[in-house]
């Protein structure tokens, strides 16, 4: 199953980009150690991993500590050994959103026949991890969901409100 993994990190001087790789990575504090390493002096680390065009994990560090994780669908632990180390360990849907709100596809046509959250998919972890960001749960949970969307598209639409889409498709095209 092939991959691509990029960290974006903001420090005192804005955000900044670069692939990082997860080969012989043996459990998710691993995964965490390769993120801090991007720049340890980080306010705040991202790491997108986007697998084989069907699954996407967030990963996100505040100056280092408090790992929290967004899987698109608890599925990609039963297909791949990276799948299972990013999610494996997440129980239940996802958290972050209120028992009363329902997630509403990205287009924002209410009339759409399109089911805000795609059956098929199990998105686990936390949803509401880049909320304070500008991309709550609920709008974060329809990009995964939303028809025709990768998730490269979802990693550029969430880095597009970030303020840091060009530097990740730069290395997207390296």
């Amino acid at each position: 199953m092939s991959y691509f993994a990029v960290a974006v990190v903001r420090d005192e001087s804005g955000w900044t980009a670069s692939e990082v790789s997860l080969r012989g990575v043996t459990d998710i504090e691993e995964v965490a150690d390769r993120l801090r390493d991007v720049d340890v002096d980080a306010d705040l680390s991202l790491l997108f991993v986007e697998a084989d065009d069907t699954y996407l994990v967030v990963l996100r560090l505040d100056e280092g500590e408090d790992l929290r994780i967004f899987g698109s669908d608890s599925a990609y632990a039963e297909e791949s050994k990276l799948g299972a180390l990013l999610v494996g360990d997440l129980k239940g849907s996802v958290t972050g959103l209120d028992d009363t709100e329902e997630p509403r596809p990205a287009s924002g046509d209410d009339d759409s026949e399109q089911p805000a959250v795609d059956p098929e998919a199990d998105p686990v972890g936390d949803a509401d991890l880049l909320a304070d960001l500008g991309v709550p749960a609920q709008k974060l949970l329809a990009l995964c969901a939303h028809e025709g969307m990768m998730p490269a598209d979802v990693t550029v639409e969430i880095c597009t409100v970030l303020g840091c889409a060009d530097e990740v498709e730069e290395l997207r095209e390296v």
